[in-house]
């Protein structure tokens, strides 16, 4: 046998003291009958219920009390096999990992803004196969498509910009990378979620979504960053980089690039805003509005048969016993 809420369990220990309360209220309530009468007058008045009834009665409401916690718990026995079947889409993540990245003009930073709105969107997805891809001068599958979302955060907490040593940004690779991810056998939707300031410096993206569109890709920009830029951190001397005149480096959000990529594919642009679960809503409002789903996963689970229904219905009984054994001391008294 096994039970749903095991912790139910716990309250098993409050039976002895149970036990104390029912013979403390009796011996109280006999102390106060003693008040009003003499101890011979008043087992004529109030004849005293035997001990074997007093055990009885105490033992069955006990075994009751028992019975009502084992149903709060969800008691299962008996097994059946029940066939389940999985849906949803196939989607890619490529998460942008540049030095650009690193630019506060999103709190903290865009990378992490980046990977707390995966996280976020993580918790939420249902049935959708996910897989991450890591980019920056290249590109590369961190996790293939999977339904083991706990495998996809272990992955995603590794997302740093010394992750891939290549510099740059290259959108066409990323989404290359992430198209090549997409089992050819699956009947799902394929979707790429592009996360990313915009910065194409091999300018491939457009390219590489024209292909994405044509193997029936669909591709939603996250964009990461605000328009105006910020000046992006220096790898050695906890500075910002600065170019040959010693101007500041400044990585501003490319809209129109991403917007077009998304445009390409069918998909949706969307920017990050401080304090919006956007990423959420590109999913729900986006992606599964687009998108069909299909069968992913089917097979067989055992299910456990709840029997909590025959606890309740012996300790009804039980109590049913108690209250006629002290209606007949009533009446005895009577």
């Amino acid at each position: 046998m096994t039970f749903t809420r095991l912790w139910v369990l716990n309250f098993l220990w409050f039976a002895p003291l149970l036990v104390f309360i029912r013979a403390l209220v009796a011996r109280r309530r006999r102390r106060a009958l003693l008040v009003f009468a003499e101890p011979e007058l008043l087992s004529r008045l109030v004849p005293a219920e035997t001990r074997a009834r007093v055990l009885a009665r105490g033992v069955l409401y006990v075994l009751a009390y028992v019975l009502l916690v084992l149903a709060a718990a969800g008691p299962c026995f008996g097994e059946r096999y029940e066939e389940v079947r999985q849906k949803g889409v196939d989607i890619i993540i490529a998460v942008d990992v540049s030095r650009s990245m690193l630019v506060e003009d999103v709190k903290p930073t865009r990378l992490e803004r980046a990977r707390r709105e995966v996280a976020d969107l993580v918790s939420v997805v249902t049935g959708d196969r996910l897989g991450l891809v890591a980019f920056s001068g290249a590109a590369f599958l961190q996790c293939p498509l999977t339904l083991d979302y706990q495998a996809l955060d272990l992955f995603l907490s590794q997302l740093a910009p010394d992750l891939i040593p290549v510099p740059g940004t290259d959108l066409g690779a990323a989404i290359d990378t992430a198209v090549a991810a997409f089992p050819k056998d699956s009947a799902a939707d394929k979707v790429v979620i592009l996360l990313t300031d915009g910065e194409d410096n091999e300018g491939k993206g457009q390219e590489a979504a024209e292909k994405a569109e044509k193997a029936g890709v669909k591709i939603f920009v996250f964009g990461m960053g605000d328009p105006g830029g910020g000046p992006v951190p220096a790898a050695q001397s906890g500075g910002f980089e600065k170019d040959k005149e010693g101007k500041l480096v400044l990585s501003k959000l490319d809209e129109a690039g991403l917007a077009q990529i998304a445009r390409i594919t069918g998909g949706v642009y969307t920017r990050s805003v401080d304090g919006d679960l956007d990423l959420d809503q590109l999913y729900f409002e986006g992606i599964k509005e687009r998108t069909d789903e299909a069968t992913l996963k089917t097979g067989k689970i055992v299910v456990h048969e709840p029997r909590f229904v025959w606890f309740l219905a012996a300790a009804f009984i039980l109590l049913l016993a108690e209250g006629v054994l002290r209606e007949r001391t009533m009446g005895a008294r009577h």
